[in-house]
């Protein structure tokens, strides 16, 4: 599709992109690189995002609207490779990797040989359709992107007389822009600037379910009764539902004693607010934020207050550059970017090993869903899920729809005391809720 026949949508070349026999390629954004580095079957970096409609899902139809789509969005239309001295990616030629019912748990590894090359899979499940993605491609933002069209294209297959004023094109006013924005908005760090954190945090272990297998708590609320539960501790929705994430550890976990390491929960925070980037690439840095209880018996109100104030403290211009900063500095190193990528592996493993146990969860919030009008109506509701990771055995993710937020656990444990307490202490703020799970915790 050319910008003549959609002048509202957004196109830009890839800024690193080279032309040999007629293949492009590009460069792996900062955050990227870490991806191909430590990804393994058990800690796979594929998030997935879900639409859930109101009818059964016809596979043939979504094959076809993924064949469809796939073409106008050359950020997923990438296979990886590896060069001499970093990763990379390559335009990607062959068939659309088939759409299959799901069989697998969420988050699973992407094995590329299997998938044509593609780091993407789509599957369905009843009325779900479910995009996972290789977290090197892109964070949720372009996750969102890919997923909409491929539910906007099967409805109009599927629904050709109620949609027959939609013309089979990506939606207008999309960035098809693959910038990297951590690039472009790097500015030299200074030396106060620091990386993240690497001091030991809360591990929340025990006893755990069958290998491969995701416990999945999938829980619904309305968005005003979050707003109004959160305006009475002077936060906002995210600080208020990581506050009483890091609660429930303190609480169930921890049983409110006092501990000689911090509970470290990572908050992923988009940057393309802050910098005027519509990116389809990664752009994203993570703040932490930290509750070490120093005595017994801290409250409900005390846990928050320490959240916010923690979060409010690093979510802002200064401190984002700051980071932003950090991370790219050892990518525009000369002489680091001579050093061969096997080398660069082995290092890059022994950091991340070493920081792994920094963190105890990854709770994110891929924001507002937001559905052109005409396809409102077949779509019930949107889901995210992260997948496990190296010293991270639990993790939430939340998204929000037409009025209503999923907040979604992920957990490699067989105790739900740590989710029930979180439920709890949102049920005692007068939130309703509902909540669905998967088959594991019935087996």
């Amino acid at each position: 599709m050319s910008n003549q026949e959609n002048e509202n949508v957004n196109l830009k070349k890839p800024r690193h992109v080279l032309k040999d026999n007629n293949i492009a390629w590009e460069k792996l954004d900062n955050t990227a690189n870490l991806f191909p580095v430590i990804a393994s079957e058990n800690m796979s970096n594929v998030y997935r995002i879900s639409a859930i409609l109101k009818e059964d899902i016809d596979r043939v139809a979504l094959q076809e609207a993924v064949n469809m789509v796939l073409p106008d969005l050359p950020t997923f239309q990438m296979r990886l490779k590896a060069g001499m001295f970093w990763y990379y990616f390559e335009e990607n030629n062959r068939p659309t990797p088939l759409v299959l019912e799901e069989h697998s748990f969420p988050g699973a590894y992407i094995n590329k040989s299997r998938n044509q090359q593609y780091m993407f899979r789509v599957t369905y499940f009843g009325k779900r359709i479910n995009l996972e993605v290789f977290h090197a491609l892109t964070d949720g933002y372009g996750g969102i992107i890919f997923l909409k069209e491929i539910v906007y294209q099967y409805l109009r297959l599927t629904h050709p007389e109620e949609l027959k004023g939609e013309k089979n094109r990506i939606s207008s006013g999309i960035f098809l822009d693959n910038e990297d924005s951590y690039l472009k908005n790097f500015k030299k760090a200074n030396k106060h600037a620091k990386g993240y954190k690497s001091s030991k945090a809360v591990t929340i272990t025990g006893e755990r379910l069958g290998k491969g297998e995701v416990g999945i708590v999938h829980s619904y609320m309305p968005i005003y009764q979050l707003k109004n539960a959160a305006k009475k501790y002077g936060a906002t929705i995210n600080q208020f539902l990581v506050g009483t994430f890091v609660y429930a550890v303190y609480k169930e976990y921890l049983r409110e004693e006092a501990s000689k390491d911090p509970i470290n929960c990572c908050v992923p925070v988009n940057l393309r607010p802050y910098y005027d980037s519509h990116t389809m690439k990664n752009f994203f840095v993570m703040v932490n934020a930290e509750f070490k209880p120093e005595k017994e018996k801290y409250s409900y109100e005390e846990v928050i207050k320490i959240v916010v104030d923690n979060l409010r403290g690093q979510i802002n211009p200064e401190n984002l550059n700051r980071i932003l900063s950090y991370n790219v500095s050892n990518e525009t190193n000369v002489i680091l970017r001579l050093v061969p990528l096997v080398i660069k592996n082995f290092a890059i493993k022994r950091v991340f090993g070493a920081s792994a146990h920094a963190t105890t969860s990854t709770i994110t919030n891929i924001g507002n869903i937001e559905v052109r009008e005409p396809y409102k109506d077949f779509i019930d509701r949107f889901t995210v899920i992260l997948s496990m990771s190296k010293g991270q055995n639990m993790k939430g993710a939340c998204c929000s729809y037409n009025g209503i937020m999923s907040f979604t656990f992920s957990s490699n444990l067989i105790s739900l005391s740590i989710q029930k307490c979180f439920f709890q202490m949102l049920a005692k703020n007068d939130i309703e809720i509902s909540i669905e799970t998967n088959d594991v915790y019935y087996e």
